[in-house]
């Protein structure tokens, strides 16, 4: 299952959140709560994490 870490409000900060996390080895995905915004680069977009490597993004958060 999947949860959110970071919201926000730019296609391009969410693809930053989902690098720096990659790079730290944390799959991650992007969710848009409306769909027909994915095109919009200035729509709402949650950066999400597996539940079990919550707890490694949290310090990943931390420490950026």
């Amino acid at each position: 299952m999947w949860t959110p870490i970071k919201t926000t409000r730019s296609l391009l900060i969410a693809e930053a959140w989902k690098e720096l996390f990659e790079e730290e080895g944390i799959p991650c995905r992007l969710h848009w709560p409306n769909p027909l915004l994915r095109a919009d680069d200035d729509a709402t977009c949650y950066v999400l994490v597996p539940n079990d490597r919550l707890h490694v993004a949290e310090r990943t958060l931390r420490d950026a």
